[in-house]
């Protein structure tokens, strides 16, 4: 698989967690998603981050805070969609 193959696939995988859950997935999922070691779901997710994606990680760990336009943690911009209100904006 390609380079820009595998972060277009970590990309689909976790913006498709956003959407369904309003949860970003953690790293094991990730690999889990792509059928590869957790080491290599870990490594995925930071090459994604590292090609500067609109997010971030929170600082010294594996766990995704952001990933626009949602964000991981409360934030003053609730998202309600039929009236749920299951997301949070950057």
């Amino acid at each position: 698989m390609s380079d820009s193959s595998r972060l277009d696939q970590v990309f689909q995988i976790i913006m498709k967690r956003m959407v369904e859950t309003g949860q970003a997935p953690h790293y094991t999922e990730i690999a889990a998603e792509m059928n590869v070691q957790v080491e290599e779901g870990k490594k995925a997710l930071h090459d994604l981050f590292g090609a500067r994606v609109p997010g971030w990680l929170f600082p010294n760990t594996d766990l995704i805070v952001s990933f626009a336009p949602f964000n991981n943690l409360p934030t003053q911009y609730r998202i309600t969609i039929d009236g749920q209100q299951k997301w949070f904006g950057q």
